[in-house]
């Protein structure tokens, strides 16, 4: 059964009235895990769209970059948006259910997190039209505040994507300018671990998401690339 498919079936779940944010409650085993994830990822899409009360075609172009879907299942990821759109819940609700769905008890959300791989793919269909909101900003810090991820975890997904915010190269790999060579080296390959496909496969990110990992891994090498240069000058 595709993801797809599996999304269909969860929304028919829902008992007549109940609100988008309930599946969430209902989605917590690990072989569901990338059918939350894909549901959260496009159900906060839609609540940020109403932050900044505009959806533009490259936002809805980079969430196809971000999972790929295939034209009989369309109907079944705009489902969920509208749902998401048009239901009473706040996005904060949205965010909460999500949260305790998918935070390890004990862990903040550094880099070896789910919670950080789904900010991700909002980074990157916030500033896919090459404007980063301020509005969108507030969402995605207020997302995060909850997700319980640091403030440095954060800027670093933030000079990543948002044009005004970087690329400073020592915040995309959240690294202070005074560390040694290597240190940053050992953040560099701690960060390319963990963007490898497979590590984020075993966090419950979706196979037809794991693109995510091809712009992140693009930036880790070119911030290391930058510095490596600086230094060399």
């Amino acid at each position: 059964m595709s993801l797809w498919s599996r999304i269909s079936d969860a929304l028919e779940a829902l008992r007549q009235g109940e609100g988008l944010s309930e599946v969430f409650s209902r989605l917590r085993s690990p072989p569901e895990r990338t059918v939350a994830f894909t549901i959260a990822v496009i159900a906060l899409s839609a609540k940020m769209a109403k932050a900044d009360g505009l959806v533009t075609r490259d936002e809805v172009t980079a969430f196809r970059e971000v999972f790929h879907i295939p034209p009989a299942d369309e109907p079944a990821a705009a489902r969920v948006f509208n749902m998401a759109r048009e239901d009473v819940a706040g996005f904060e609700t949205y965010a909460e259910r999500i949260a305790r769905m998918f935070r390890v008890e004990g862990q903040p959300c550094g880099v070896d997190s789910v919670l950080c791989d789904l900010m991700e793919g909002l980074f990157h269909i916030a500033a896919a039209d090459g404007e980063y909101h301020p509005a969108e900003d507030a969402f995605l810090a207020r997302v995060a505040e909850i997700f319980g991820m640091e403030r440095p975890a954060f800027e670093r997904l933030r000079a990543r994507h948002a044009p005004d915010y970087g690329p400073d190269p020592y915040t995309v790999l959240g690294v202070s300018p005074d560390a040694g060579l290597d240190e940053i080296r050992d953040a560099w390959r701690a960060e390319v671990r963990e963007t490898h496909p497979d590590r984020m496969i075993a966090r419950g990110v979706p196979e037809e998401a794991v693109r995510l990992a091809e712009r992140r891994m693009q930036a880790i090498n070119r911030a290391w690339e930058e510095i490596q240069a600086g230094r060399a000058a």
